[in-house]
């Protein structure tokens, strides 16, 4: 895409720290974002996906985490705000007002004592400055525009009178409730049966289309992502080690670990007994990598894996953290 990308982050580097060592958790992540495309985040529990976004958004503790990067800016009316830099961010009123955040589980982030009704027309309130009348009718608005039947009344219930669905849809109500630029969905379909699934999907789509919503979509499952991303970063071990257009990386995946997680998404038609899976687990990131992080549980390693975290290439559209080619078997 051209033009200046909506979201733009270099080298995005996260600390955090406990009480005896340090985890390196993220580990110079490179991430784009236009204006009505969406990226999908993609790798297993750990990589480093979630805590990425929350980075970002300042949302982990300042005192257990420590956030760097060469820069990491969001345009916002027409500029660029350092993403790292909170008095900036609170200037810009950047959480709620220019991005919405969606989050994994909608049962731990609505409050269980305030009414579904109120938690959207409070938001709307909080950020818009619209009366309590005007920010209640919006806050019913809203539930019906992202499905809820019946909205009115369910605007007076509490979030455990709705199903898992419904709530999440409610979630998603409230990071668009002030119309923002960016919608960070944070695994949003993880606790949902797969029909609920493909609803919340094809929610998000339709207001993306409708909204020119830039959308961050963050998942372990890349079956979800098939119909719905423009563009797919897989991570591993802190790290993209992967990332290009949604249909060059389903055809031809450049890097081990995307391939091994391509193989394991189910198929119809599969008469396997059993799903392949990728042998090992990941690394510890109680230090940075100085190799591969990959490489034990590749069937691909070549010496040049142990020596080196292997640089960025360029190969077309796309772009791999790995030193195999694994359409010709060499190395690149």
């Amino acid at each position: 895409m051209t033009g200046a990308a909506l979201l733009d982050v270099r080298g995005l580097e996260v600390r955090l720290r406990s009480h005896d060592h340090v985890v390196h958790a993220v580990q110079g992540v490179d991430l784009s974002v236009h204006r009505g495309q969406t990226v999908a985040v993609v790798g297993e529990s750990g990589c480093g996906k979630s805590v990425s976004m929350l980075a970002l958004l300042g949302l982990l503790p300042r005192r257990l985490a420590e956030v760097t990067a060469a820069h990491a800016r969001l345009q916002v009316d027409g500029a660029a705000v350092d993403l790292l830099d909170a008095a900036a961010v609170r200037r810009a009123r950047v959480r709620g007002r220019v991005v919405g955040y969606v989050a994994q589980d909608p049962s731990t982030s609505l409050n269980p004592t305030a009414t579904i009704g109120s938690q959207v027309a409070g938001a709307v309130g909080h950020h818009l400055g619209a009366s309590r009348r005007v920010a209640r009718r919006r806050a019913i608005d809203l539930l019906e525009r992202v499905g809820i039947p019946d909205p009115a009344r369910r605007a007076s219930a509490y979030p455990h009178q709705l199903s898992g669905g419904m709530r999440q849809r409610v979630m998603i109500a409230l990071a668009i409730s002030c119309e923002p630029a960016l919608l960070v969905a944070d695994e949003p379909t993880t606790a949902l049966d797969v029909t609920v699934q493909a609803q919340i999907v094809e929610l998000v789509r339709g207001l993306r289309d409708e909204m020119g919503l830039a959308v961050v979509w963050i998942t372990h499952d890349l079956g979800v992502v098939a119909d719905l991303a423009d563009r797919v970063a897989v991570m591993y071990a802190g790290r993209v080690v992967e990332e290009a257009p949604v249909h060059e990386l389903f055809d031809r995946p450049l890097h081990p670990y995307t391939d091994g997680l391509l193989d394991a998404v189910p198929r119809l038609g599969n008469r396997r007994n059993r799903l392949p899976s990728i042998p090992g687990s990941p690394p510890e990131l109680h230090r940075p990598s100085t190799a591969c992080a990959f490489a034990p549980r590749c069937t691909h390693a070549v010496d040049r894996c142990w020596s080196a975290v292997p640089p960025v290439v360029r190969v077309g559209a796309a772009s791999v953290a790995c030193v195999v080619d694994l359409a010709s078997g060499g190395s690149r």
